[in-house]
């Protein structure tokens, strides 16, 4: 049974999961993700020569829905997906766009390095959703947009709960589910819109801005006695 032979204590992010599905992910999870990313991205009306980071890029399926007039930056950590995103690029010749390795919770870029921070089905994969939200805040230039889409936690309490108890389930099979209302309170975004692209979708999409000067007093409190939703 699975419970006897997956590692215990694993986190998310560290489910080989990702490396395996990284040769079928485009004709999967891709088909199921790709349209709504599209939308989402195409809504935004990107201005010219806006700085775009995607933050758990994978093999790249939101890239042909970037303008060509933006400068588009993808990391991820699993390296066969990254592989798979080159050749994406290669073979479309998209000079704008451009993926390396990185670690969410970690960025490997200067303060202020981008107008747009996105992060497609991420947020419930990484072991700390603030501080990955956190080091997208700081990245991102003050009054500059961060876009999360992802699945969180059903506001049915039947469903809620059956979420909870298979909650160490996914998280073998690589993720979790999240309590939309702790990830916003937490993380102190400016949210302008939260929406779905239908009645009957799982998938939420958060439009935020991001104001520096109000982030920093929350993390200053947070510091203190906020909340950790790592093991939510």
């Amino acid at each position: 049974m699975m419970a006897d032979t997956a590692p215990r204590g694993i986190q998310p992010h560290e489910s080989p999961i990702y490396s395996r599905l990284s040769r079928v992910y485009d004709h999967s999870f891709g088909l199921v993700f790709q349209p709504r990313i599209t939308r989402v991205v195409r809504s935004l009306d990107i201005p010219t020569g806006a700085r775009v980071l995607e933050i758990g890029c994978g093999t790249g399926i939101s890239f042909e829905a970037y303008p060509p007039h933006a400068r588009v930056v993808g990391i991820d950590l699993a390296d066969d997906m990254l592989e798979r995103a080159r050749r994406r690029i290669a073979a479309n010749e998209w000079s704008h766009v451009s993926v390396q390795r990185g670690d969410a919770l970690a960025l490997d870029f200067p303060d202020d390095s981008f107008d747009y921070v996105m992060a497609f089905h991420v947020i419930s994969v990484v072991p700390d959703p603030i501080r990955m939200l956190r080091e997208a805040q700081r990245v991102c230039g003050d009054g500059g947009a961060i876009v999360v889409i992802n699945h969180f936690r059903s506001e049915n309490r039947v469903l809620a709960g059956l979420q909870r108890t298979i909650d160490p389930v996914t998280r073998r099979l690589g993720w979790t589910t999240l309590r939309l209302g702790d990830v916003l309170r937490t993380s102190g975004l400016d949210v302008r819109r939260t929406w779905k692209t239908s009645s009957r979708s799982l998938f939420t999409i958060v439009e935020a801005r991001n104001h520096k000067h109000s982030a920093a007093q929350l993390r200053d409190v947070s510091r203190i006695d906020g909340p950790s939703l790592a093991a939510s």
